[in-house]
């Protein structure tokens, strides 16, 4: 049994753990309804303005479209991509699958610095121009990853019992698919897809390495700090880029909570 002063330091640990984490993006989504354009404290009063100011600057508009057409298209790719690496390496045995199962999630382990460098790097070699391509491209190459990990990790605990009495029935590969698989694997698909999209709307150095002259919103954040002219802008888009991240990790979350027919349901049933 712990002690009460073990409970007591494990406790004050935990919060100052969590205030560390999020007090800075606190006070960041307060300066954003600060009045004054001088980050001070204490504020000198609450305002909206700048979310008006930030919504008509066509900078930001422009990199804000950038960044959604970037992370939809790169989730498109991904869930194409990874769903069908998962399904190749769960479904089938073959000689080095455990060294392709590697080689998928090894992007998200490598560093983004030694992701956009060698992107860059090929992309001069083929001659390809730096756009919104090679942007979806970079993003494409870790949203995959996330996309896979869902998939496998939900078909490894769905039963095989439900395919064998799929095909028992008569249903062929398709309608097996259509009826019993996509079903099954219908929250993980979409937790995966909202997971990459979050990922690929606030990725920042694959993109600096793949984005050439464009700007998606974090980028004009990072140019915008540096300059220092408009913080009061960039608090507030800020703002916006938490909403955008957080809601899709937070349903991802529920999502993947939902296990559908697993190996102990199955067994439970009978």
């Amino acid at each position: 049994m712990e002690s009460r002063l073990t409970r007591i330091i494990l406790r004050c640990w935990t919060a100052g753990v969590l205030l560390f984490l999020f007090v800075p993006i606190a006070l960041i989504v307060l300066y954003a309804f600060n009045k004054s354009n001088v980050q001070s404290w204490p504020i000198q009063g609450l305002s909206v303005k700048w979310f008006a100011v930030a919504w008509h600057d066509q900078q930001v508009r422009s990199a804000l479209i950038l960044s959604l057409k970037a992370g939809a298209l790169a989730t498109a790719i991904a869930l194409v991509l990874g769903s069908a690496a998962a399904f190749g390496v769960h479904r089938y045995r073959f000689f080095g699958r455990d060294a392709i199962s590697l080689l998928v999630v090894l992007p998200l382990a490598l560093p983004g610095i030694i992701t956009g460098i060698a992107l860059n790097s090929a992309f001069n070699f083929a001659g390809i121009n730096l756009s919104l391509l090679t942007i979806v491209i970079g993003h494409a190459t870790f949203c995959i990853v996330v996309v896979y990990n869902n998939v496998i990790a939900r078909l490894r605990r769905t039963s095989d019992s439900m395919y064998e009495a799929s095909q028992d029935l008569g249903a062929n590969g398709w309608q097996t698919f259509r009826f019993v698989t996509f079903p099954l694997l219908s929250t993980a698909l979409v937790s995966g897809s909202l997971l990459a999209f979050a990922l690929s709307f606030d990725e920042v150095i694959v993109t600096t390495f793949t984005a050439g002259a464009q700007n998606t919103l974090p980028l004009w954040i990072f140019g915008a700090i540096r300059l220092g002219q408009q913080l009061p802008e960039v608090n507030v888009v800020v703002v916006f880029v938490l909403i955008l991240t957080v809601i899709p990790i937070t349903v991802a979350s529920r999502l993947t909570g939902s296990r559908g027919f697993t190996r102990s349901s199955a067994a439970g049933d009978r």
